[in-house]
C-alpha cells in the first residue's frame, strides 16, 4: 500500500499540444493581460517568420489559419510564448521545476525548446520549413494521383483497440512503425493508410487517402465485428505517412546544418544533452544522443506518433505525477488525463493534471504545484 513521504518534489513533465488546437484570437488574452512581455515576443515571431503571422492569428480568417504553413509555426509559437510569460511574469524556472518535456506531434517541436535542446527562432524557421513541405508534399499527390488526402480518428473501446490495430496492419500489410516508411514506399499514395497516432487507450489515428480509409473501416467492421466511431480531422494533410517522405528528408538536412541565432552561426543547430529529458514521439522514450534526437525528429513526419506509449512510460515507469500542459486548446490534457486520470490534485498519487490555454488558468495551476510540492508517493 502507497504512503505519503515528505521528501523531494513530485517527478513532473510539460507538455505541448500538436495541430488542429488552432483558433483564431488564440494570443489576445494573453497579448492584453501581459503586454510588456507578450508584445516583444511577438514581434520576434513576426519578424522571423518575414510577415504579421500575429496578425493572421488575431484576425484570421480561419480557413488561413488552419492550412498548415501557418498552423504548424502558429501553434508552436503560441505555446513558447505561453511559456515565456510563466518564466518571466510568475517566475516559473522551468529547468528547476520540470524534469521530462514531450509534444504531441507537432508539440515536439515547442517540446525540444523548452528543454534546451534547439533555440526558438531555430526551431520556428524548422516548423516552418517543414510545414511547407508537408503541403506540398500533398499538393502534389493531389495533382498527380488524385483523391482527397487527410486524417480519421477512431474512437472505441479500449478492450477493442488491439484488435482494430492488428486488423489494420493486415490491411495495410505491415506490422510495426518502423518499417511502415519502407515497406509502403512503393504503394502509389491514392492507395495508402497508415496509423499516424495511438493516442490513447481508446483512440487511433488513421493518415493517408480518405477513400481508402474508408475501405479500410469495412474491412476492420468486417474482420473484428467492432464499429469504432470514425472522426475527420481539421487537417489538410496526410502527417505522419510517408507521403510526407520529402518533408522528412528536408528535416535531416536541415538538422545537420548550424544555428540561425545571432551570435551562435558556428554551432550546431541541436544541442545535446538539454536541461531536461525530451521523449522521442517516434520511439516513446527519451532521446539518448543528438544523432539519435536528429534521427528520430526528421522521421516523425513519416512514422507513428506513440502518444499512449510515452504517456504509460512516464506514468508507470518514470513515476510522473504532475502534468502541465502548455499551449492552445485542451486536447493534450484530455489524452493525458485518460491515462493518468484527470485528477486536479491527487492526494494519493501527489499530483495532477493541468492545461495552461488562458491567463486565468495560471494561478490555479502553480498553487496546485504548490500544494503538491512536498508530497510524493512511495512504495
Amino acid at each position: 500500500m502507497k504512503r505519503l513521504a515528505r521528501v523531494s518534489r513530485p517527478r513532473t513533465a510539460i507538455f505541448f499540444p500538436g495541430q488542429g488546437v488552432q483558433r483564431v484570437g488564440m494570443l489576445t488574452p494573453w497579448i492584453e493581460a501581459f503586454p510588456a512581455t507578450a508584445n516583444p515576443i511577438v514581434e520576434e515571431i513576426d519578424d522571423l517568420m518575414g510577415f504579421k503571422l500575429s496578425k493572421m492569428i488575431e484576425e484570421g480568417p480561419n480557413s488561413t489559419l488552419t492550412a498548415t504553413p501557418n498552423a504548424q509555426p502558429a501553434i508552436m509559437a503560441s505555446s513558447i510564448l505561453i511559456l515565456r510569460i510563466l518564466e518571466k511574469e510568475f517566475g516559473f524556472h522551468s529547468a528547476e521545476r520540470v524534469d521530462v518535456t514531450l509534444g504531441h506531434s507537432l508539440g515536439e517541436f515547442a517540446a525540444l525548446v523548452a528543454g534546451g535542446y534547439v533555440a526558438f527562432e531555430d526551431s520556428l524557421y524548422l516548423v516552418r520549413k517543414r510545414a511547407e513541405a508537408m503541403a506540398e508534399c500533398s499538393r502534389r499527390a493531389r495533382e498527380e494521383h488524385g483523391g482527397d488526402y487527410g486524417m480519421v480518428a477512431l474512437i472505441t473501446e479500449p478492450d477493442h483497440l488491439d484488435h482494430i490495430i492488428e486488423a489494420i496492419h493486415e490491411f495495410i500489410g505491415h506490422h510495426s512503425a518502423g518499417s511502415k516508411s519502407e515497406s509502403a514506399q512503393d504503394v502509389p499514395p491514392i492507395q495508402q493508410v497508415l496509423i499516424a497516432n495511438i493516442n490513447s487507450k481508446n483512440q487511433i489515428v488513421l493518415s493517408g487517402n480518405i477513400e481508402m480509409i474508408k475501405t479500410l473501416m469495412t474491412n476492420v467492421r468486417e474482420f473484428t465485428g467492432h464499429d469504432p466511431r470514425a472522426v475527420r480531422l481539421n487537417s489538410d494533410s496526410p502527417f505522419h505517412s510517408p507521403l510526407m517522405k520529402p518533408a522528412a528528408t528536408l528535416m535531416k538536412k536541415l538538422l545537420e546544418g548550424k544555428s540561425r541565432v545571432k551570435g551562435r552561426e558556428h554551432e550546431d543547430l541541436v544541442s545535446f544533452p538539454g536541461v531536461m529529458q525530451c521523449i522521442s514521439n517516434v520511439s516513446g522514450r527519451p532521446f539518448q544522443s543528438k544523432e539519435q534526437l536528429k534521427d528520430l525528429w526528421a522521421r516523425q513526419c513519416v512514422e507513428t506518433v506513440r502518444w499512449w506509449d510515452s504517456i504509460k512510460y512516464l506514468d508507470q515507469e518514470q513515476h510522473v505525477r504532475r502534468w502541465i500542459g502548455i499551449g492552445p486548446g485542451k486536447v493534450g490534457r484530455n489524452l493525458v488525463g485518460k491515462e493518468v486520470g484527470m485528477r486536479g490534485k491527487d492526494t494519493i498519487k501527489g499530483g495532477g493534471v493541468w492545461g495552461i490555454s488562458d491567463p486565468r488558468e495560471v494561478e490555479e495551476v502553480l498553487r496546485g504545484l504548490d500544494e503538491t510540492e512536498t508530497l510524493r508517493d512511495v512504495e
